[in-house]
């Protein structure tokens, strides 16, 4: 069942990246045998897949012509650079960088990627081609190829893709690509159709061999290969962890992204191009059983047969049939439901899926990728730019301080500004942190005798905040108000000591919590001050 599936999608996904058809089986194959010798997951399915195979496209037929010779060595130069640097990356331990990827940021790149996807498979529907990668430039050959639709072709195609759908929908268990794919060329041989076909598949194993660019030179596939392996290492991580958790396991991510980096650089010394884990598959593979890699080579074994024995089964296969296996692919990819979501939980998050859909949509798989991780990490330099903040009080019948602007009855000792920073401390967000303490204090019923950080969220402190609170320490003390902390983390507080910092800030200006800070400024300053939730006056107040 699995060998069903993997053979038409393949070849699918190869078309879909600019490659000859039997490259989609070679890079199936290969990757799949590799991982079940060294990959820590015992379910997962390596091959072509849908989020990848765009990127390829995009490098590729920037230079090459779709299904060229030279796209096949250009494929097999990005499995290899995508490769080491999955390798790199994993052995580094840096499997934490997939976390840049936000969900809104995520949501937005597939749906672009599956419009575009969807689009640029129109043409291939309609009987003619396209090699452009831009939703732009496949809407003008969605328009060419409108000028002359072959009509086998499209009956062809949609046919496949209703077939499908339906058996996705209805009969999920059954195998829905092969079957397409089979009536498809059936259909061609019984009534000698004439249309686009793949044609025979060359006889034989693919040979190993080192991939050479030409005449491109390898600087300009690096920013694709990069982006090849942070999209590949960000679904399988996904994948891998969604699996391992349903079964029990524990998947040592670096392993992981070592795995897959190999993986890779054998597809690409096997005439294969950069490949990823397949949701699909693996469901399948699940589906019929499979509880070990054994699966994997089992299945390796059955497409080698085919390739050696049965090349000429591909001879009457339609293209629209193919381009029906991707289209159902593109339709998966959609999460419409997720931008809904968005857009009533979450206005800012729903902008940025917006901006990475329009960025995919626009500029290109290759450009968009670069611009999801760059709006991943504006998105989180913005929240920290201007984090929230707040001053504390004193709320009736609760333990505590709390947030004055969600607790307006909250009373404030008098003469003491508590105020929380939700934020670490750095050098984007230093001078938006003291110019508020100065503007609190200027702002104040009466005039402030002491200001107390209540620094809990402050995870950390840079040597420009440093400097910072220095200068904010000295432009208090010269209006007579001093500065002091609450709840500073032991660790922060050794980076403000090698700062030098802690000569300028005396011991007594720490206080382990926000309660004793209050009770050291009471009997600093002598205020009278009632704790209503104890009953207790300023020289007895209770830590809450």
């Amino acid at each position: 069942m699995l060998v069903a599936l993997l053979v038409p999608q393949g070849m699918a996904y190869a078309q879909l990246a600019g490659m000859p058809a039997v490259a989609g089986i070679y890079a199936t194959m290969v990757p799949m045998a590799v991982y079940a010798l060294i990959g820590p997951s015992r379910l997962l399915v390596m091959g072509p897949d849908s989020a990848v195979s765009p990127l390829v496209a995009a490098a590729v037929l920037a230079v090459a012509a779709t299904g060229s010779a030279q796209a096949l060595a250009l494929g097999g130069v990005l499995a290899v650079g995508a490769g080491v640097v999955c390798v790199a990356a994993g052995v580094a331990r840096a499997g934490f960088v997939t976390e840049l990827f936000s969900r809104p940021v995520r949501i937005g790149y597939l749906n672009g990627l599956a419009l575009t996807i969807l689009v640029g498979q129109v043409p291939r529907l309609l009987g003619g081609s396209t090699d452009s990668h831009t939703l732009v430039g496949e809407l003008r050959s969605v328009a060419t190829a409108m000028g002359g639709i072959d009509w086998a072709s499209f009956a062809l195609g949609i046919s496949a893709l209703m077939l499908i759908l339906g058996m996705r929908r209805w009969w999920p268990r059954f195998p829905g690509i092969l079957v397409a794919v089979a009536v498809s060329t059936l259909a061609v041989s019984v009534f000698e159709l004439s249309v686009p076909v793949v044609g025979q598949l060359p006889s034989g194993l693919p040979a190993p061999a080192l991939p050479h660019p030409g005449t491109v030179g390898l600087t300009e596939l690096a920013a694709a290969s990069v982006a090849i392996a942070f999209i590949a290492f960000t679904d399988t991580s996904v994948l891998s962890r969604s699996y391992a958790g349903r079964i029990g396991e524990n998947v040592d991510q670096n392993r992981e992204l070592v795995a897959l980096g190999t993986v890779n650089i054998a597809a690409g010394l096997f005439q294969g191009f950069p490949v990823s884990s397949s949701a699909s598959r693996t469901a399948v593979a699940e589906t019929a059983g499979a509880r070990t890699q054994a699966a994997g080579l089992v299945a390796t074994a059955l497409m080698a047969f085919t390739l050696a024995a049965a090349g000429g089964i591909t001879r009457n296969l339609p293209e629209a049939a193919l381009a029906a296996v991707v289209v159902s692919a593109a339709l998966a990819l959609f999460d419409v439901h997720g931008m809904i979501r968005l857009a009533r939980i979450r206005r800012s998050e729903f902008g940025l899926c917006v901006a990475c859909f329009a960025g995919v949509a626009v500029f290109g798989v290759l450009i968009g990728i670069f611009a999801a991780i760059g709006l991943s990490l504006l998105d989180f330099f913005r929240r920290q730019w201007r984090p929230h903040d707040a001053v504390l009080g004193r709320v009736p019948g609760r333990k505590g301080y709390h947030d004055t602007a969600r607790h307006p009855e909250a009373r404030q000792i008098p003469g003491l500004l508590l105020y929380r920073f939700d934020s670490p401390l750095f050098f984007a967000n230093s001078d938006h942190f003291r110019d508020h303490v100065h503007a609190l204090v200027s702002q104040a019923d009466a005039p402030v005798r002491w200001v107390v950080i209540a620094a809990e969220p402050i995870t950390d402190i840079d040597t420009t905040a440093g400097d910072t609170i220095m200068a904010l320490d000295k432009e208090l003390d010269a209006v007579g108000i001093q500065l002091a902390f609450a709840e500073l983390k032991g660790p922060v507080r050794d980076r403000l000591g090698d700062y030098g910092a802690l000569h300028q800030l005396e011991p007594n200006r720490f206080f382990p919590t926000i309660g004793t800070a209050v009770r050291g400024y009471v009997a600093a300053t002598g205020v009278e001050w009632v704790d209503w939730n104890h009953g207790t006056s300023d020289n007895a107040l209770l830590d809450p």
